[in-house]
């Protein structure tokens, strides 16, 4: 999968971009089932403990985790990608299909940024009282996630479902061509968000989005997540890209060569090691993950 230049010169004129069909249904199985089995294994947990009072083992992956959260959120805790450390979610970070994509807009040398996450929207009734941005992320700007000294790093996001993500499932809205007025001030009530005094007077459009497809932001586009009214779980994950040597804004934490025509023995090919990486980091307290 390769940008064209019209899709190339759509993304630098509104800052994002739909591409569809990157990923198929065997390209994502991997990850998918590498989550099923997570799930299944804290759901097997907790029923011991008494915290479950059925494991919904016949539910599919579209809605196992909402019965089983509604019921105990534990089953949450932790439920990201710098924590699960799956081999099949390393292996995606490294997709040709993804960087084939990720080449045409940052040149053959990538790095895998460390601000990743893995993202599942429950439907609306089944949030409880959690409040409104945990569910549904305000808007913001992802260069609000990182530090300033990576200002000068071009740092672009590539956000996935793992189901179609539609107006009904919750998928993102974006402001087209906002990115150029760079960065905008944020807060960090109700959840980091842009400033609503700075907030562009654009009209946003509905970045939906197939299962397979990605859309691909700069990191001053500003969007956001609106409602999951449907009655399955919106399941999702964005990654992030950047030049290697540039800063990642995260220092603290490791990225790493995923391709490299200069140096191809850079390139981390090892799941044990990106876990090291990770583990020796997750000590570390007290650092700053948000601007605000």
């Amino acid at each position: 999968m390769r940008l064209t230049v019209e899709q190339i010169i759509a993304y630098q004129t509104e800052g994002y971009l739909i591409v569809p069909e990157v990923l198929s249904e065997a390209d994502l199985r991997p990850v998918i089932g590498e989550l099923e089995r997570e799930i299944d294994e804290r759901a097997r947990r907790l029923f011991s403990e008494g915290k479950l009072k059925a494991l919904y083992e016949e539910e599919p992956f579209e809605r196992r985790y909402a019965f089983l959260y509604r019921e105990c959120r534990e089953i949450g805790k932790g439920f990201d990608i710098q924590h699960l450390l799956g081999e099949a979610m390393f292996r995606h970070l490294g997709s040709e299909k993804l960087l084939d994509v990720a080449e045409c807009l940052l040149g053959s040398e990538i790095s895998c940024n460390p601000i990743q996450h893995l993202r599942a929207k429950l439907p609306s009734a089944y949030a409880g009282d959690e409040p409104d941005y945990f569910q549904n992320v305000p808007w913001h700007q992802d260069c609000a996630v990182t530090t300033p000294d990576s200002d000068a790093s071009e740092i672009i996001t590539f956000w996935m479902p793992l189901v179609d993500a539609t107006a009904e499932t919750g998928c993102m809205e974006v402001m087209p061509g906002a990115f150029k007025q760079g960065y905008l001030d944020h807060r960090a009530e109700g959840g980091t968000m842009i400033d609503p005094a700075k907030l562009p007077e654009i009209v946003p459009v509905r970045a939906e989005c197939p299962k397979g497809s990605l859309v691909i932001m700069n990191k001053y586009t500003p969007h956001r997540g609106i409602g999951n009214r449907s009655g399955i779980v919106r399941w999702s994950i964005d990654l992030r890209y950047h030049k290697t040597g540039a800063n990642s804004g995260r220092s603290f934490q490791p990225s790493f060569p995923v391709r490299s025509a200069r140096d191809p023995e850079s390139v981390l090919r090892d799941a044990g090691e990106w876990r090291r990486l990770w583990r020796e980091v997750s000590e570390a307290k007290g650092q700053k993950l948000h601007r605000v």
